[in-house]
């Protein structure tokens, strides 16, 4: 999960070559003539909060409902070594952010936060079951009433498999969607949902075209009302974000989000309205940061949560 020092990227190691879906996201130095651009051309700007913000690269942020923490990965200048971390708003300001209580104790085994809307389960990927802690599967962790997180439960087969699995995100209908580079797909990597059932397994299906292709898409998240989605894929360059709008049982897409061509975006975080954005992307010295962009021309601005005086 390698990232480049850009402008001269470089292949991603081995090791995450054979674990999570990231091996394309350094794997060309040539730039992407660009796509179609998504209707909505709004300009990403970098949103990463001062307590937030590092000299290390910030992805995948998560918000409880309340707006009051922030969950997110961060990893080292060159992607790895990765680690879930928390910052709370405290003080008007966002506190130096720490490892949750579930955390693994050692880096490079936790990945992609996600709170549920409801605030009361947490969804990640860990390799901790592992021993050579290269195999993600996905994860949660249950809030109790005292708002203290519970034990991590990995979920069963078929969600997981002895392929990789990133970026879950739960929908508002109960569906889990994630990206695996799972056996019997289209590509090296595609995306997939899901499903609980009444006697507690789970049914799993391949989202198929336009979601799921020949090339490599391994990340994924959706609007609350179902009808817009966000993918990273990698369709030979590097790992950019494509909008994807749902019409009737169809999904169609909508063109690449406006963002860097030279650098990879990942760990796209929509608002509760689909209305804007967060990803993240390299930042120069900065190494990596958060951005946001508008997807529409009048989003709902009280999103992202900014970290005020909490309400009386």
């Amino acid at each position: 999960m390698n990232r480049p020092d850009p402008p001269r990227p470089t292949a991603p190691p081995v090791q995450w070559l054979s674990t999570a879906m990231l091996a394309a996201v350094c794997a060309s130095a040539c730039a992407m003539a660009y796509q179609r651009p998504a209707p909505h051309a709004a300009e990403p700007q970098r949103w990463t909060p001062p307590g937030i913000a590092s000299d290390q690269y910030e992805s995948s942020p998560t918000f409880t409902p309340d707006g009051r923490e922030i969950y997110f990965m961060r990893s080292d200048t060159q992607f790895a070594n990765w680690r879930i971390l928390r910052s709370r708003c405290q003080a008007g300001a966002w506190s130096k952010p720490e490892p949750p209580s579930f955390a693994a104790s050692k880096a490079g085994l936790d990945a992609d936060p996600f709170v549920t809307a409801d605030g009361r389960r947490l969804y990640f990927v860990s390799a901790r079951h592992d021993p050579k802690g290269e195999d993600l599967d996905i994860y949660y962790v249950q809030r109790d009433a005292d708002g203290a997180w519970g034990e991590p439960q990995r979920l069963p087969e078929p969600v997981n498999s002895p392929a990789a699995e990133l970026l879950p995100r739960l929908s508002a209908d109960g569906r889990l969607y994630f990206g695996s580079s799972r056996a019997g797909g289209h590509g090296q990597g595609d995306l997939y949902a899901a499903t609980p059932n009444a006697d507690g397994r789970w049914s799993v299906h391949n989202l198929g075209a336009p979601l799921s292709s020949a090339a490599n898409e391994y990340e994924a998240d959706i609007a609350r009302d179902g009808r817009g989605l966000i993918a990273v894929i990698d369709r030979g360059d590097r790992s950019h974000l494509y909008r994807f709008e749902r019409r009737g049982q169809q999904w169609r897409e909508r063109g690449r989000i406006a963002a860097r061509a030279d650098v990879f975006q990942v760990g796209p975080l929509l608002s509760p309205r689909g209305d804007r954005l967060l990803f993240a992307q390299a930042d120069g010295e900065r190494s990596g940061e958060l951005f946001l962009i508008d997807l529409v021309a009048e989003p709902d601005r009280s999103w992202p949560p900014s970290c005020g005086p909490a309400a009386s």
